[in-house]
């Protein structure tokens, strides 16, 4: 069973606006007419065309998706890295009373999503990051892809613009796996990152902590692994 953000749930009650069977637009012709409607700014036709976006077959899926995005960088929203904010705060160009929050949706994602664009709006809040890790990806169903595309249509519907920083949080080593098959595991986290990074991720929370060996006799020799293969992913990410 799942979220409306990731994938349909086997049953459960209708979606308390409308239902499901008016939510999801049944055909192409119904997803360019509802693009029509969204670029008058209707709410509703936003509302449809995430919910296809998600729960829709391929083809419809794909292009709810698309007229969305398209939408999302017409009104000047796009995905982003908060690496120059803190590169920027670093070399002490920005005030330090201030913290970057990191929320973690996994579900309800457009719902949730949209509820804390309204309390950024409302609390006057700055940079905020929208993650998600690579076990959350596994256990909730949310591809990168769907993740950005929603978490950029609830921004949309609430009227913000500019950067939304989203990240791949903890993508991290197995360690159980890494014993048994370490290139597959390792090959696993490479896979996922890159199709992260190509669905708009542009910060990567590398997590190789896992392998951190404890009964071995140095610090050198207990941290060797963690740190070399950090160094190799990071290379991936770069």
């Amino acid at each position: 069973n799942h979220h409306h953000g990731a994938r349909r749930a086997e049953a459960g009650p209708p979606c308390p606006r409308e239902g499901r069977q008016n939510m999801e637009l049944g055909n192409l012709e119904e997803v360019r007419h509802a693009t029509a409607a969204l670029a008058t700014g209707n709410g509703e036709a936003l509302d449809r065309l995430v919910w296809t976006g998600v729960f829709a077959a391929p083809e419809l899926r794909d292009a709810a998706r698309a007229a969305v995005l398209a939408q999302a960088r017409s009104a000047g929203l796009y995905p982003a890295s908060i690496q120059g904010l803190y590169a920027a705060r670093g070399r002490r160009e920005l005030p330090a009373g201030f913290t970057v929050p990191a929320i973690n949706i996994r579900a309800m994602s457009y719902d949730t999503a949209r509820a804390l664009m309204r309390a950024r709006k409302a609390l006057d809040v700055g940079a905020v990051l929208l993650e998600i890790a690579r076990s959350e990806v596994s256990y909730t169903g949310q591809r990168p892809a769907e993740y950005t595309f929603v978490v950029l249509a609830a921004a949309l519907r609430e009227g913000l613009t500019g950067p939304l920083f989203v990240q791949g949080d903890h993508f991290q080593v197995n360690a159980k796996k890494y014993g048994a098959d370490p290139d597959g595991e390792l090959g696993a986290v490479m896979d996922i990152t890159r199709e992260a990074i190509a669905a708009g991720f542009y910060n990567i929370d590398v997590d190789t902590s896992t392998l951190v060996d404890l009964d071995l006799p140095t610090l050198r020799d207990q941290q060797r692994l963690n740190a070399g293969l950090c160094a190799q992913l990071t290379r991936h990410v770069r």
